[in-house]
């Protein structure tokens, strides 16, 4: 274990950033797909049910459409576990929701029901790792349906609706395993290869290269996350294995790789050709051995990854309750907005629940001069009204990985015009409770989590750092024997790559909470040092480091 002395336990106050929070980032690689997903998963339901003259009940249809937005990232397989858990959740909170406003129409009870859904969604969502869009898709969906007028007769078929425009994004979710089956694991190793080459081109010393590295682990350890959820060991499957293999030799060895071998490799991933052979050796076939020996461990379950998630869920509950109950006293007829504005808010850390509440709030305000700007549009017929919603559906996930306020532009609106399908409102009323909310819910739900500090995230990193210690260490052991099992060396070095990418994402979450005590940067910084020399002693152990083959591809490993 490190012999480094404990950190004193002074509180420091940190600056809230103000520059570069409305900075566009590039898009992401795969932008378009949940932008079309959430296209043709709206339309379908919505124009059968212009056809029919119901646009009314759009806003039921609409919570199954929205189950297409998530697990893009994710192998087919795991995608379609997944998605049905979405489902799950979203059909699940749409009952209570349903049910509650059938039983009662007191807005202080129903905020306060809102408030602890947005709370268990936060956590299931963040204890799940589910993904993007995350709870908010949620939230807003339950929150609605508090405030929509039911009665418990109705309930069923609402919720018949919800479900059949569900299976349908389970669907539309699940179409493009038709024509590239292994489409997610390509995509997720060309980031990695295209991350550790980045990395190699620093040589491991240049400008930059601490980045760059834990840029490179963090996707080499989520293209294992998405090969190990594959299930079946295909040919294609053990293809990808082995490139992998080749971006940690990189990030391993930095100065003795070739940048421009991994990009070749990765943007041949891109398409829909065959893998590039890596090239197999001796220590390719034990790092096999070692993958098998992971994928037979047994796994943590997700609830137990509920604990550290206490004061995220519990700033998630009482910020959403007082916002929406400043709404309700300020006489705002829709305080869900604020409500979910609130729920919208809270990241992994104080200084990430800051960006995301004046993108939020820029997003919103913007976003209200866009409704003003196509209400007349709106207003003018069915066709138009459905016609704008697949246009903002698009605009939302197209742009939401620039940054969330430009996305938020678009979210807006769509949430307004929802509102319109079950029948026409003033413009000027909505835009101006739009905006009340937004403030409302940014302001008060940052408050909320000033309140609540999270005084354990210094504890989460003396876990994180005994953990890489305990890795370490039993790396070293096998390191240490004269013929250490190839399994067991494989494992070893996997579980302390595993272990570091841990800790770089626990000390990037605690060093951005505002009222924190000092935490303990040098013995990171050490500890990651010593955990890369053995992580480099083991991959030269394994024999990985060895030039590996240089041929193109094979035709027997065809996506």
């Amino acid at each position: 274990m490190s012999s480094v002395p404990p950190t004193p336990l002074s509180r420091v106050a940190r600056r809230l950033p103000l520059t570069g929070v409305l900075r566009l980032g590039r898009p992401s690689d795969i932008w378009f797909k949940p932008a079309l997903s959430a296209v043709v998963s709206v339309a379908l339901p919505n124009f059968t049910l212009l056809v029919l003259g119901r646009l009314d009940l759009a806003m039921y249809t609409m919570a199954g459409s929205l189950c297409a937005l998530y697990a893009h990232n994710r192998p087919y397989a795991a995608r379609a576990r997944a998605l049905a858990w979405v489902v799950l959740g979203m059909i699940g909170g749409l009952a209570v929701a349903l049910v509650t406003a059938s039983l009662t129409t007191a807005p202080v009870v129903l905020v306060t029901v809102g408030a602890l859904m947005a709370a268990v969604q936060k956590a299931l969502c963040d204890a799940t790792r589910i993904g993007p869009p995350g709870n908010v898709v949620l939230t807003f969906i339950s929150s609605a349906s508090l405030f929509a007028p039911q009665t418990l007769g109705q309930v069923p078929a609402h919720l018949a609706l919800a479900l059949a425009a569900a299976a349908w994004a389970w669907l539309v979710g699940m179409a493009p395993g038709l024509l590239r089956p292994h489409g997610p694991e390509r995509r997720a190793t060309a980031q990695a290869l295209n991350a550790a080459a980045a990395h190699a081109a620093t040589g491991g010393t240049g400008d930059g290269h601490a980045r760059t590295r834990a840029a490179a682990a963090a996707a080499v350890q989520a293209a294992w996350q998405a090969l190990l959820s594959t299930g079946a060991r295909t040919a294609p499957r053990r293809a990808l294995e082995r490139l992998v293999v080749r971006a940690e030799v990189a990030l391993a060895a930095p100065a003795d790789a070739d940048p421009e071998r991994l990009r070749t490799w990765a943007r041949a991933l891109c398409g829909t050709g065959p893998i590039p052979e890596a090239g197999q050796t001796a220590a390719d076939a034990d790092e096999l051995l070692g993958v098998d020996a992971e994928t037979t461990a047994p796994h943590r379950p997700w609830w137990s990854r509920l604990g550290p998630l206490t004061p995220i869920v519990v700033r998630t509950a009482l910020g959403c309750a007082l916002a929406g109950y400043a709404s309700l006293a300020l006489g705002v007829g829709r305080p869900y907005w604020a409500l979910v504005t609130a729920a919208s808010l809270y990241q992994a850390n104080m200084t990430l629940t800051w960006k995301r509440g004046i993108q939020r709030v820029v997003g919103n305000l913007v976003g209200v001069l866009v409704f003003a700007a196509v209400a007349p549009l709106a207003h003018a017929s069915g066709l138009a009204l459905v016609l704008l919603c697949l246009a903002f559906n698009f605009g939302a996930e197209a742009l939401m990985g620039r940054n969330y306020w430009l996305g938020s532009i678009c979210v807006t609106p769509l949430a307004l015009l929802v509102i319109e399908f079950a029948g026409h409102h003033e413009a000027g009323e909505l835009i101006t409770e739009r905006a009340v909310d937004t403030v409302v819910g940014a302001l008060v739900g940052f408050v909320a989590a000033v309140a609540v500090t999270n005084r354990r995230a210094g504890d989460r990193i003396e876990h994180a750092l005994a953990a890489v210690d305990r890795a370490r260490e039993g790396a070293a052991r096998l390191l240490a024997e004269d013929r250490p099992a190839p399994a067991a060396l494989e494992s070893a070095r996997r579980s302390l790559a595993a272990a570091l990418v841990d800790l770089r994402a626990t000390a990037d979450a605690a060093s951005g909470e505002w009222w924190q005590r000092a935490l303990p940067q040098e013995r990171v910084v050490l500890t990651e040092q010593s955990a890369h020399r053995t992580l480099a002693a083991t991959i030269r152990r394994q024999g990985l480091h060895a030039p590996a083959s240089t041929g193109e591809t094979t035709e027997d490993v065809r996506p």
